[in-house]
């Protein structure tokens, strides 16, 4: 199996080498950092045009997730739009998949830096939520047993950078989700301040592969 499984704050735990986190004990699939509608903001910001694909590519890798894992809820951990003008923007055949992958599910949207504010596209519209031991938001705190994205990591091996969780005893950074999301190196001081000194880098890929980091 490609996907990789380990024990965080006492909660079983399984990388998926998409950068979704299942917790099979709580029947949750999470993703952070979608940012749906990049393409159409860059457009509309500075005209720059993008082949305008990237939502396809997203939800059809969101869509393989939830069949795989098949998630009585799934969590969406902020940034899942370029910005508010971008939700509103999706077209009705994207609107239309969103609202298929949420059916018979709970489906929570965490506020993000980038999408503050509800969204008209189901599910329910939250700043954080706790689930057992763990609680989920977009930008990490100084609180422990929290799971949260916002950095987009990504860790380098034998020359290859790749998108990739982080985590130690108390704290996990999703990677970013979305196509055409860029990253923050796993050494870059705005990360390696808030992880301890047994912090592991679980890149994604063909399969996810655990890496200590020095």
């Amino acid at each position: 199996m490609n996907a990789y499984h380990f024990n965080f704050c006492n909660t079983a735990c399984v990388a998926l080498p998409t950068g979704a986190l299942h917790l099979p004990a709580h029947d949750v699939l999470c993703v952070s950092d979608l940012h749906l509608g990049k393409s159409e903001r860059i457009a509309r910001r500075s005209g720059v045009m993008l082949p305008p694909y990237e939502v396809v590519e997203t939800l059809q890798k969101l869509e393989t997730d939830i069949a795989a894992t098949n998630p009585a809820q799934v969590i969406c951990l902020g940034d899942s739009f370029d910005d508010l003008d971008a939700a509103g923007s999706l077209d009705e055949d994207m609107r239309l998949w969103l609202a298929r992958l949420q059916a018979g599910k709970t489906w929570v949207w965490i506020e993000g830096n980038h999408d503050p504010g509800p969204i008209d596209l189901g599910g329910t519209h939250r700043s954080e939520i706790t689930i057992g031991t763990l609680t989920f938001r977009h930008i990490a705190t100084p609180e422990v047993a929290e799971i949260s994205g916002h950095y987009h990591p990504k860790h380098r091996v034998t020359g290859r950078s790749r998108p990739a969780f982080l985590y130690d005893d108390q704290r996990l950074i999703m990677p970013a989700y979305g196509a055409y999301t860029g990253g923050l190196a796993s050494h870059a001081p705005d990360l390696r301040k808030l992880f301890g000194a047994r912090t592991i880098a679980i890149m994604t890929g063909q399969k996810a592969i655990p890496v200590p980091l020095p």
